[in-house]
């Protein structure tokens, strides 16, 4: 008995905290759903049961963040995949300095997302060092590209931001599987015959298969909540282009005060990062230790 009060006494701060940011929060944002109210207290609460889930099924423009979410995931994480899986190959070899290139590769993890998307933003301007490159070798003929204010390229380059902050941390993990692979079976695998590429396509894809699940499974559930790339660089524009769920949310909460429902697309956010972690369970057999 005293053991066990002994351990829920070191747990209770835990449990408060994790009340406090998660469980209370997730409460207040199902009853905010079914609410008609705002964020007034003063004001008495109104149900109004399905209303604002009816809302989100005819919603145009929440098809629209969905699908534009959906392309965003379909355009990073296999980009991301093939990406950090070949800086992993590439850093795993005998290479001199490869212990700088490692570094090199890891440190646009470090940097901050604000920091990124406002150095981006910046590389992207019409007056910024990318099309200041691209008149010097096109010359007077060039004319500034806006890779921001056009609609179709507008998505590809903060994807693109994306993609170079997360390729370093996921090329750790494909690392710490490539060293888990026995050395002798390259050996064998030479004495057969196979070399260069070969040798990958015999050995490491397939043992890194359950590397491959984790990062896609994980780099999807990230792409899918993306948000500060979008509100620092684009702010949903132009012409909602880059509008994600998780920007509709924010849009819906603190612009319009659809307070509800807005709670009501956090819910549904919810359920697809559900289904996205119910997936990586189903895996988890296949799956390396976390």
């Amino acid at each position: 008995m005293q053991d066990n009060l002994t351990a829920w006494a070191f747990l209770l701060p835990a449990l408060l905290l994790i009340s406090l940011s998660i469980l209370i929060p997730a409460v207040m944002t199902l009853v905010m759903s079914v609410n008609a109210t705002g964020l007034d207290v003063s004001e008495p609460f109104q149900f109004i049961g399905l209303a604002h889930f009816q809302r989100l099924l005819v919603d145009p423009m929440a098809r629209q963040v969905t699908l534009t979410t959906f392309i965003y995931l379909l355009g990073v994480v296999p980009l991301t995949i093939v990406g950090s899986l070949a800086l992993a190959v590439l850093v795993n070899q005998r290479l001199p300095g490869k212990s700088f290139l490692r570094g090199v590769f890891y440190t646009p993890v470090l940097v901050s997302v604000v920091v990124a998307a406002i150095a981006f933003r910046w590389l992207y301007a019409e007056n910024g060092l990318i099309n200041g490159l691209l008149s010097v070798l096109l010359g007077e003929a060039f004319s500034p590209i806006g890779f921001l204010t056009v609609p179709q390229l507008a998505l590809p380059a903060v994807m693109l931001v994306t993609l170079w902050k997360s390729l370093g941390y996921y090329m750790v993990i494909f690392l710490a599987g490539l060293q888990g692979i026995p050395k002798g079976l390259y050996e064998a695998a030479e004495l057969d015959g196979s070399e260069g590429w070969r040798q990958h396509l015999d050995i490491t894809f397939p043992l890194m298969r359950p590397y491959i699940i984790l990062v896609a499974i994980v780099s999807s559930i990230a792409a899918t909540k993306v948000f500060e790339e979008v509100f620092l660089m684009t702010q949903g524009g132009p012409a909602n282009a880059t509008q994600t769920i998780v920007y509709y949310v924010y849009d819906q909460a603190f612009t319009e005060l659809e307070i509800g429902y807005a709670c009501t697309l956090g819910l549904a956010l919810f359920l697809m990062v559900l289904v996205l972690t119910l997936v990586r369970l189903v895996f988890a057999g296949d799956q390396p230790p976390a």
